[in-house]
């Protein structure tokens, strides 16, 4: 029988943030509402102030709802990862088919992303749905779950039943539309991957606290370091000029050596499309060369910073006031006839910004590696040490932090991976995002991820080159395909190009760059070394250029892409611009590739290797991009590498089996093993 499920729980606030899991202590299951397909709502009662629940009534409720879970063919409900912990973590146990009709709306919209919440679902398809107006009054005003009054909270329950139903049996009408019906192969993977992300969150990942603070140890060390460097070299440019680098303003001033003369009139221009002649002359015209300066003892205040105004009576007033001449500060600037900063120059109008120029990331990169194209050491030194700082604010804050903060008692952080956030359906982590880890094997935090059990091990298997391949595959393009069966190693032809046109970059430094074209990047905006392979790209991978050519035609012509898995991407407004040019194109080249690769293969992939695992005790326990993470109980980690071995020799059958197409390229699981989740040897 089919079944809509849905619970009500506490929530805790800790260290500024929301825990809604059951792995928390003090959260509790409030309520737990079920509706028989064809019978009125009904509710069990956990945990309320105005219900007393002696212990055998409690019994006889779980015994029922357990009874139903095991007639249950079909379970239903709007975020089912949510209501599946508390159903198991409260001891009950359901291992059938699940249908979210959260993820389904989310599929449905075909990367047109709107909102997914039950109540947008219900207004969107004019459905039912009770107001919840006042519960959210209650829960803004900090009245707890379990204090909502009684009746408000069941009858609220019993909507949300309702509404659930509604939505599934309007979803199951359009899938049963021509048009929708070839969606129903990735609906049925995502709904399975649902379960398994379930179970890997449920799992938790073991994290070794006290390494943990040694990673914060040599973050804090080496931010302290950068910061006395900068504000040395800050000093070498500025002179005396106060600069806060947090500031984008400032920052601006150091790296363009400019700074606007009207703010308003520069905010207010140029257009992003300018041509680089009219944009140097508004530059030129609205903006001043900054100068370096040095500081004088303020005369007025006599260095004080304060002054005391007179009465009438000539007395002083008794309270000094802010000295206008240096602004309370107790000096004032003076300029000199150096100027200032590092002297960059905005190569278009896409990098003017509110305050001056841009200083984001991509920009601050790109200036460093024009600066050690062209020798300029010191300058390269400064945007490189900027960069790596504001990465250290960054694993600091999201990493480190992340960690301490959603990290249960048991020393468990439970990974949190939702399939509905990007436009593509690759996993989106939460609580920390683990998803924005740095690539490659350097990055200290792995390190604080170990195994629950003494002398176990961690596993990561992930796959070579994927995204790649997977272009290969989709494109057909006869280079590349015989580049993987060969084994040529792209990354470092990659590095071999940029170096040869003048800037030298590791093997290690040119993955950044290797299969960026897939995803619509040009050579536009980088250095010419760097746009050289750019258009050495298209030209050495023609097919894969002709492919993109392709689905801007299928854009154009249906205004939506197919993939092999029959997930679909709709453009409806893509147009053919003047120049030539198709409107969205970089998203047209870049969903097909990430999203058969990460959001349809990976998921295929874990769900063979769990289920390998079945009479196992290692457990999977993590997922980033193409990877799977397993962590191995110390009996069995021979067991665990035949199950990567026998997944590595079935991937080609695994994937034409799931998705009934012929996959002519060959993918590859690359594994490493080790007693952290950094520290790994290939095997």
């Amino acid at each position: 029988m089919k079944i809509v499920l849905d619970v009500e729980n506490t929530v805790t606030k800790r260290d500024g943030k929301l825990h809604l899991d059951p792995y928390e202590p003090e959260n509790s299951l409030v309520m737990v509402g079920i509706q028989v397909q064809g019978q009125e709502p009904q509710h069990f009662t956990f945990d309320h102030v105005e219900y007393d629940c002696v212990y055998d009534y409690r019994k006889k409720d779980c015994l029922e709802i357990q009874s139903i879970l095991d007639k249950t063919t079909l379970l239903i409900a709007h975020n089912a990862q949510h209501d599946l912990l508390w159903l198991w973590e409260t001891g009950f146990k359901y291992e059938g088919a699940i249908y979210d009709t959260m993820l389904c709306e989310y599929i449905l919209q075909r990367g047109q992303k709107e909102p997914v919440s039950l109540e947008a679902c219900a207004e969107r398809r004019n459905l039912e749905f009770k107001k919840q107006d006042t519960l959210k009054q209650y829960l803004k005003n900090g009245v707890a779950v379990d204090k909502i009054p009684y009746e408000e909270l069941k009858e609220y329950l019993y909507g949300d039943l309702r509404t659930t139903w509604s939505l599934y049996y309007d979803q199951s009408a359009d899938l049963c539309d021509d048009s929708n019906r070839i969606l129903h192969t990735v609906i049925t993977l995502t709904m399975e991957t649902c379960a398994l992300l379930s179970r890997t969150y449920k799992n938790g990942f073991t994290v070794d606290m006290v390494e943990l603070e040694r990673v914060r140890d040599e973050f804090e060390k080496e931010k302290q370091t950068l910061s006395y460097q900068l504000d040395k070299h800050v000093q070498s440019l500025m002179g005396d000029t106060p600069i806060n680098l947090n500031s984008p303003e400032q920052l601006s001033w150091v790296v363009y050596s400019r700074k606007p003369k009207d703010k308003t009139v520069w905010a207010n221009q140029p257009n992003p499309y300018m041509g680089k002649d009219a944009f140097k002359r508004f530059v030129k015209e609205s903006s001043d060369f900054v100068q370096k300066t040095k500081a004088q003892k303020c005369m007025e205040c006599r260095g004080n910073g304060t002054i005391y105004k007179k009465k009438k009576d000539g007395s002083d007033f008794k309270k000094p006031t802010k000295c206008s001449t240096c602004i309370g500060r107790g000096y004032i600037l003076i300029a000199l006839p150096e100027l200032a900063g590092l002297k960059f120059s905005a190569p278009s109008a896409k990098w003017h910004s509110a305050n001056g120029f841009s200083t984001s990331k991509d920009k601050l990169e790109y200036l460093s590696n024009v600066a050690i194209g062209k020798g300029m050491e010191e300058a390269a030194t400064f945007l490189s040490n900027l960069v790596r700082l504001s990465a250290l604010d960054t694993y600091l804050n999201s990493f480190v932090d992340g960690i301490r903060i959603f990290t249960k008692r048991d020393n468990r952080l439970h990974v949190r991976l939702t399939q509905h956030m990007t436009s593509t359906g690759r996993f989106s982590g939460r609580d920390p995002n683990m998803q924005n880890m740095p690539r490659g094997g350097t990055f200290p935090v792995k390190r604080v991820f170990i195994s629950r059990w003494a002398g176990g091990k961690i596993m990561e298997a992930d796959f070579a080159q994927l995204e790649f391949r997977v272009a290969a595959f989709l494109s057909q393009d006869e280079t590349a395909m015989k580049e993987i069966e060969d084994g040529f190693d792209v990354h470092a032809y990659t590095a071999q190009v940029i170096s040869e046109a003048g800037q030298k970059i590791s093997r290690q430094e040119a993955k950044a760059h290797s299969f960026a074209p897939l995803y619509g990047a040009t050579g536009y905006g980088r250095t010419p070394a760097e746009a050289k392979y750019y258009a050495h790209f298209i030209e050495k991978y023609k097919g894969i250029a002709n492919w993109h050519s392709k689905l801007a035609i299928e854009v154009l012509t249906h205004k939506k892409i197919t993939t092999p898995s029959g997930r679909q991407f709709a453009f409806p407004h893509a147009q053919r611009k003047r120049n030539g040019q198709v409107t969205y194109f970089t998203a047209i080249k870049n969903y097909p590739v990430q999203s058969f690769a990460t959001a349809d293969i990976v998921p295929t992939v874990l769900l063979q290797i769990e289920s390998r695992m079945d009479k196992l005790n290692s457990l999977v326990v993590n997922s980033v991009h193409d990877s799977v993470v397993i962590d191995i109980h110390p009996d069995e980690e021979k067991e665990v590498i035949q199950v990567i071995d026998s997944v590595n020799r079935d991937l080609k059958s695994i994937i034409d089996d799931r998705f009934n197409i012929n996959f002519n390229v060959p993918l590859l699981l690359e594994a490493k093993v080790g007693y952290n989740w950094l520290d790994q040897q290939e095997i």
